[in-house]
């Protein structure tokens, strides 16, 4: 029975490896899959996936206003495709992620979402905000703050590493940009946001 899957976590916590270990999988045993991940995110590479212990795969991307739904149909119609995994997926629109639902009840393919649940400021992605409302099951990949505790927050810093408090809520940027917190020490940094 397909289903909507949205495995979230926050910056650096390994989704892209998981996604890519995840796809391997259902290669290995025969089965094709389709991978899509955010138009801009161009850090792999343009089409790309990749994960920060080096191991990557090419993908379709999706841009905005892209109808995803069309885009999953016209790659089943190519041949067969036993799960669709989608990286990045804090970038979807709200209306993609509607999309998403209906490929998986009317296409019948099960979609894997991986992407951030909340931003540095401490508020949903709408793509996320989105798979948390319409997701079949979600499961968080946990990753660890400096002090041990689950990470569930994050913190943006400019060039100098100083904690930025407003900004874009995109920006795209990786481990000298971002830095995975617990509640407490993200509201250490922020100033206690309370």
């Amino acid at each position: 029975m397909a289903k909507l899957y949205f495995n979230y976590s926050t910056m650096n916590a390994g989704k892209s490896t998981i996604l890519l270990q995840a796809s391997h999988n259902y290669i290995e045993r025969g089965m094709q899959t389709y991978l899509l991940t955010a138009q801009f995110d161009n850090r792999a590479g343009e089409g790309r996936i990749g994960s920060r212990i080096g191991i990557g795969a090419d993908a379709d991307t999706f841009g905005v206003g892209e109808n995803l739904f069309d885009k999953i149909k016209f790659r089943l119609e190519q041949g067969p495709c036993a799960c669709v995994f989608i990286d990045e997926a804090q970038f979807l629109e709200e209306a993609q992620v509607w999309q998403l639902a209906r490929a998986v009840d009317d296409l019948r393919v099960p979609v894997m979402c991986y992407g951030l649940r909340v931003d540095f400021q401490g508020k949903l992605f709408p793509g996320s905000a989105a798979l948390l409302a319409l997701a079949d099951e979600m499961r968080e990949v946990r990753t660890i703050c400096h002090c041990g505790k689950k990470a569930t927050m994050v913190i943006r810093k400019d060039a100098e590493g100083n904690v930025l408090t407003s900004g874009d809520q995109v920006a795209i940027g990786g481990n000298e940009r971002y830095v995975s917190l617990c509640r407490r020490h993200w509201r250490q940094a922020v100033g206690d946001r309370g």
